[in-house]
Protein backbone atom coordinates (compact mmCIF):
# COMPACT_ATOMS: atom_id res chain seq x y z
CA UNK A 1 0.00 0.00 0.00
CA UNK A 2 1.58 3.36 -1.09
CA UNK A 3 -0.40 7.01 -0.24
CA UNK A 4 0.30 8.93 -3.50
CA UNK A 5 -0.66 12.50 -3.60
CA UNK A 6 -1.49 13.11 -7.82
CA UNK A 7 -2.24 16.50 -8.49
CA UNK A 8 -1.65 19.04 -11.45
CA UNK A 9 0.51 22.40 -10.41
CA UNK A 10 1.41 25.41 -12.19
CA UNK A 11 5.02 25.83 -12.78
CA UNK A 12 4.95 28.24 -10.23
CA UNK A 13 3.76 25.89 -7.80
CA UNK A 14 0.17 26.32 -7.02
CA UNK A 15 -3.34 24.17 -7.60
CA UNK A 16 -5.41 26.76 -7.51
CA UNK A 17 -5.38 30.67 -8.06
CA UNK A 18 -6.29 33.65 -5.38
CA UNK A 19 -9.76 33.03 -5.74
CA UNK A 20 -9.85 29.09 -5.96
CA UNK A 21 -10.18 28.60 -9.54
CA UNK A 22 -8.98 26.20 -11.59
CA UNK A 23 -9.90 28.04 -15.27
CA UNK A 24 -6.43 28.18 -15.87
CA UNK A 25 -5.79 24.63 -15.86
CA UNK A 26 -8.08 23.91 -18.09
CA UNK A 27 -7.80 26.77 -20.60
CA UNK A 28 -4.15 24.55 -21.10
CA UNK A 29 -4.61 22.33 -24.39
CA UNK A 30 -3.12 18.95 -24.35
CA UNK A 31 -3.85 16.27 -26.76
CA UNK A 32 -2.56 13.53 -24.16
CA UNK A 33 -3.06 12.90 -20.65
CA UNK A 34 -2.38 10.50 -17.87
CA UNK A 35 -4.11 7.48 -18.08
CA UNK A 36 -6.40 7.84 -15.20
CA UNK A 37 -7.70 4.31 -15.47
CA UNK A 38 -4.35 2.70 -15.15
CA UNK A 39 -3.73 4.96 -12.18
CA UNK A 40 -7.30 4.00 -10.43
CA UNK A 41 -6.42 0.52 -10.86
CA UNK A 42 -4.43 0.63 -7.83
CA UNK A 43 -5.97 2.91 -6.07
CA UNK A 44 -8.48 1.10 -3.49
CA UNK A 45 -9.21 4.46 -1.26
CA UNK A 46 -9.70 8.18 -1.67
CA UNK A 47 -9.08 10.91 0.58
CA UNK A 48 -9.64 14.39 0.04
CA UNK A 49 -9.93 18.07 2.15
CA UNK A 50 -13.32 19.80 2.18
CA UNK A 51 -12.07 22.66 0.04
CA UNK A 52 -11.16 19.96 -2.86
CA UNK A 53 -14.49 17.46 -2.08
CA UNK A 54 -16.69 21.07 -2.19
CA UNK A 55 -15.02 22.36 -5.69
CA UNK A 56 -15.30 18.87 -7.33
CA UNK A 57 -19.16 18.76 -6.26
CA UNK A 58 -20.11 22.11 -7.22
CA UNK A 59 -18.26 22.45 -10.35
CA UNK A 60 -19.54 18.83 -12.01
CA UNK A 61 -22.57 19.41 -10.44
CA UNK A 62 -22.60 16.03 -8.56
CA UNK A 63 -25.25 16.33 -6.05
CA UNK A 64 -27.82 17.04 -8.65
CA UNK A 65 -26.10 14.34 -11.04
CA UNK A 66 -24.28 11.60 -8.74
CA UNK A 67 -24.21 9.21 -11.74
CA UNK A 68 -20.89 11.00 -12.97
CA UNK A 69 -19.55 9.67 -9.51
CA UNK A 70 -18.32 6.44 -10.73
CA UNK A 71 -16.91 8.19 -13.96
CA UNK A 72 -14.60 9.83 -11.93
CA UNK A 73 -14.15 7.32 -8.95
CA UNK A 74 -15.38 4.60 -9.19
CA UNK A 75 -17.04 2.27 -6.30
CA UNK A 76 -13.58 3.27 -3.98
CA UNK A 77 -14.52 5.02 -0.77
CA UNK A 78 -13.73 8.78 -0.73
CA UNK A 79 -12.97 9.87 3.31
CA UNK A 80 -13.08 13.77 3.43
CA UNK A 81 -11.83 15.82 6.04
CA UNK A 82 -14.00 18.25 7.38
CA UNK A 83 -15.08 20.29 10.25
CA UNK A 84 -18.77 20.22 8.60
CA UNK A 85 -21.70 18.75 7.23
CA UNK A 86 -21.38 18.27 3.71
CA UNK A 87 -23.50 16.96 0.53
CA UNK A 88 -23.23 13.50 -0.35
CA UNK A 89 -23.95 12.02 -3.94
CA UNK A 90 -26.07 9.90 -4.14
CA UNK A 91 -24.61 6.21 -4.44
CA UNK A 92 -21.11 7.85 -3.77
CA UNK A 93 -19.50 5.81 -0.37
CA UNK A 94 -18.21 8.87 1.23
CA UNK A 95 -17.29 9.04 5.10
CA UNK A 96 -16.01 12.31 6.83
CA UNK A 97 -13.67 12.60 9.39
CA UNK A 98 -12.36 15.14 11.74
CA UNK A 99 -9.10 15.86 13.62
CA UNK A 100 -5.61 14.69 12.14
CA UNK A 101 -4.57 12.47 9.79
CA UNK A 102 -2.40 10.78 12.09
CA UNK A 103 -5.22 9.70 14.44
CA UNK A 104 -7.54 8.68 10.74
CA UNK A 105 -4.14 6.78 9.51
CA UNK A 106 -5.65 3.12 10.81
CA UNK A 107 -8.66 3.39 9.71
CA UNK A 108 -7.83 4.43 5.97
CA UNK A 109 -4.79 1.70 6.22
CA UNK A 110 -7.26 -0.71 7.10
CA UNK A 111 -9.93 0.17 4.57
CA UNK A 112 -7.44 0.00 1.80
CA UNK A 113 -5.80 -2.99 2.72
CA UNK A 114 -3.18 -3.58 0.12
CA UNK A 115 -4.15 -1.41 -2.16
CA UNK A 116 -3.16 2.44 -3.01
CA UNK A 117 -4.28 5.80 -1.19
CA UNK A 118 -5.15 8.16 -3.81
CA UNK A 119 -4.38 11.78 -1.92
CA UNK A 120 -6.69 13.74 -4.19
CA UNK A 121 -6.53 17.35 -2.42
CA UNK A 122 -5.40 19.75 -1.02
CA UNK A 123 -2.00 20.46 -0.51
CA UNK A 124 -2.24 21.19 3.17
CA UNK A 125 -3.83 17.42 3.38
CA UNK A 126 -1.08 16.33 1.47
CA UNK A 127 1.55 18.03 4.14
CA UNK A 128 -0.31 16.58 6.72
CA UNK A 129 -0.16 13.15 5.11
CA UNK A 130 3.91 14.56 5.17
CA UNK A 131 4.14 15.52 8.91
CA UNK A 132 2.59 11.93 9.38
CA UNK A 133 5.40 10.19 7.81
CA UNK A 134 2.43 8.66 5.85
CA UNK A 135 2.98 10.17 2.01
CA UNK A 136 5.35 7.94 -0.10
CA UNK A 137 4.50 9.52 -3.75
CA UNK A 138 4.27 12.88 -5.45
CA UNK A 139 2.91 12.87 -8.63
CA UNK A 140 2.53 16.38 -10.17
CA UNK A 141 1.10 16.85 -13.77
CA UNK A 142 2.98 20.29 -14.33
CA UNK A 143 1.08 22.68 -16.62
CA UNK A 144 2.61 25.43 -18.38
CA UNK A 145 0.91 28.29 -16.79
CA UNK A 146 2.31 31.15 -13.68
CA UNK A 147 0.29 31.90 -10.94
CA UNK A 148 1.31 34.96 -8.72
CA UNK A 149 -0.26 33.17 -5.70
CA UNK A 150 -3.38 30.90 -4.68
CA UNK A 151 -3.36 27.40 -3.04
CA UNK A 152 0.00 25.82 -3.21
CA UNK A 153 0.70 22.20 -4.25
CA UNK A 154 2.59 21.09 -1.10
CA UNK A 155 2.84 23.92 1.81
CA UNK A 156 5.71 22.20 3.48
CA UNK A 157 9.56 22.66 3.08
CA UNK A 158 10.44 19.29 1.40
CA UNK A 159 14.41 19.39 0.23
CA UNK A 160 16.20 17.41 -2.03
CA UNK A 161 17.09 14.38 0.71
CA UNK A 162 13.51 13.15 0.73
CA UNK A 163 12.48 13.52 -3.02
CA UNK A 164 13.67 10.49 -5.21
CA UNK A 165 12.98 11.37 -8.65
CA UNK A 166 11.12 8.28 -10.34
CA UNK A 167 9.82 9.07 -13.51
CA UNK A 168 9.08 12.25 -16.45
CA UNK A 169 6.86 11.74 -18.95
CA UNK A 170 5.40 14.56 -21.25
CA UNK A 171 1.66 14.45 -22.17
CA UNK A 172 1.22 16.95 -24.78
CA UNK A 173 1.86 20.53 -23.06
CA UNK A 174 2.02 18.80 -19.23
CA UNK A 175 4.82 17.04 -17.89
CA UNK A 176 4.23 14.54 -15.13
CA UNK A 177 6.84 14.04 -12.49
CA UNK A 178 7.01 11.15 -10.17
CA UNK A 179 8.64 11.63 -7.22
CA UNK A 180 9.05 9.19 -3.97
CA UNK A 181 9.17 10.73 -0.63
CA UNK A 182 12.02 8.80 1.22
CA UNK A 183 11.79 8.71 4.94
CA UNK A 184 12.80 11.40 6.84
CA UNK A 185 16.15 10.75 8.46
Amino acid sequence: MRVIYNTATSVSGYIADEQNSLAWLFAVESETQPDHDAFLADVAVLVSGSTTYEWVLREEDLVAHPEKWPGYYGDRPMFVFTTRDLPVPAGADVRFLRGDVAAALPTIRAEAGTGDVWVVGGGDLAGQFLDAGALDQVQLSVAPAALTGGAPVLPRTLGPDRLHLRDVERYGQFAHLTYDVRPAG
